[in-house]
């Protein structure tokens, strides 16, 4: 393992089967928004589970920077003392969000409605992420919101703004600018409604009904008015499906594995790989299934069968659509040929994760064609050799994944990031056999 500046490289090997009971970090959505709505509410709220990740960290920090306290009694655990829906104040220096474009642009919904100005900035990988698509539906709303050139940050905000609810149809859909657009509107004169093409993930409506909000939401649709309060309620994080995704993967496809996961989020938005691997023949049951705040929950065990490939259906599409460098492992260790269509989003997360997946596995010996919105993958075996994450962590994971079937060790370049959402990964890998370094 090598560690200089963001060039963190390992190194997976073949391994043999995968065993045990594990629990992946928490959920990173709802850390997001549990902090956030914590530090807005009336009262002190705890959160158990929260993800010690760089981005939700980087949140967290985010409204300490503006006045609000927040204590860490033990790991994943916070203690946040609310400030009030009006109580923030202005930080001192620019809000600096790292990696997290969930952090960014749902704060940016959230600044929009404040007395003071902001200025929003992140990382390198962060700073070529396109913003556009929250700036205008919020400049609808009256925000203003200062970019650089085609929208991409740092993002400055004006303060004293006097927003407007609005009626507004996603062009595309996107959890993060819906999530925008309601924390605008928490702020808003009257009432802000917005429709989806496609639904979802409905953490930041669920979350403000918990915390006492006033909100409507059903598949596609969500609205609220301004002129409520928030008060502070505990919230337990369920571990996050999309940390569980790879263990998901990597138990179907090496052989006589069987790996417990526990406490994983079942949130329906968010489980299309679910679906999508048992439509390729994953022996996947849930057990000990159950709610917190809010939230299903339930234990998954998988065990190992072969996989075929398979048209992914594309109304599954966005409730899978950070787990599709992990699926395109699973395709390229199926038989026969598996087809993505309407994934563009992949394009404009962390990465381009369709080029990124499809050059990383090709100079691992995988058939995977391109195209516009997706890929064609023809399963095969797998050859030693070295893929390059270009810091994507959830591409760097998935070529990880990939190690365990190759014929030899493939070496994953530029795995610093990983630490964004799933801090430990390494160490939880090896220990249900793995064989990183």
């Amino acid at each position: 393992m090598s560690n200089g500046a963001n060039a963190l490289t390992w190194t997976s090997s073949p391994a043999g089967p995968l065993h045990g009971e594990i629990r992946v970090p928490g959920d990173k959505s709802i850390s997001h928004r549990a902090v956030m709505f914590a530090s807005l509410a009336d009262g002190v709220s705890r959160i158990s589970g929260f993800l010690e990740g760089e981005d939700t960290r980087a949140t967290a920090r985010a409204f300490t920077q503006m006045g609000v306290r927040i204590d860490t009694p033990s790991a994943s655990e916070r203690v946040v003392h609310g400030v009030g829906i009006d109580g923030l104040k202005a930080p001192a220096a620019p809000i600096d969000c790292g990696n997290a474009g969930t952090g960014m642009r749902l704060l940016a919904g959230l600044l929009a409605g404040q007395k003071f100005d902001t200025t929003l900035i992140g990382d390198e990988s962060l700073s070529k992420r396109p913003m556009r698509r929250v700036i205008d539906p919020l400049a609808k709303m009256g925000a203003k919101i200062e970019s650089n050139g085609g929208g991409l940050p740092p993002l400055s905000i004006s303060g004293s703004r006097k927003l407007q609810g609005i009626d507004y149809t996603l062009p595309v859909a996107s959890a993060q600018v819906k999530s925008a657009l309601l924390l605008a509107g928490l702020y808003a004169q009257g009432e802000t409604r917005v429709r989806e093409p496609h639904p979802t993930r409905d953490y930041t409506e669920r979350m403000l009904r918990a915390f006492g909000w006033p909100i409507e939401f059903c598949e596609g649709h969500a609205q609220l008015s301004g002129g409520h309060r928030l008060r502070a309620t505990d919230v337990v994080v369920p571990a996050d499906f999309s940390s569980a995704a790879f263990f998901l993967v990597a138990a179907s496809i090496v052989s006589e594995s069987e790996l417990t996961l526990r406490d994983v989020g079942m949130n329906p938005r968010r489980t299309g790989l679910l679906q999508a691997l048992r439509l390729m023949g994953a022996d996947i049951r849930e057990t000990n299934a159950r709610e917190a705040g809010g939230e299903a929950i339930a234990d998954l065990v998988v065990r190992h069968v072969p996989l075929h490939g398979i048209d992914v259906p594309v109304e599954l599409v966005p409730d899978m659509i950070d787990e599709f460098p992990a699926l395109f492992v699973a395709a390229a260790a199926a038989q026969g040929t598996t087809r993505v269509a309407g994934a563009a989003e992949l394009r404009v997360k962390e990465s381009d994760r369709i080029a990124v997946m499809a050059k990383g596995l090709s100079a691992l010996g995988a058939k995977i064609e391109e195209t516009p919105d997706g890929a064609i993958i023809e399963g095969g075996a797998l050859d030693s050799g070295e893929a390059d994450s270009t810091g994507d962590h959830r591409c760097a994971m998935s070529f990880c994944i990939a190690g365990l079937l190759a014929d030899g060790p493939v070496r994953v370049l530029d795995c610093a990031n990983v630490a964004t959402s799933f801090p430990g990964f390494l160490e939880l890998a090896n220990g249900c056999g793995f064989a990183l370094a």
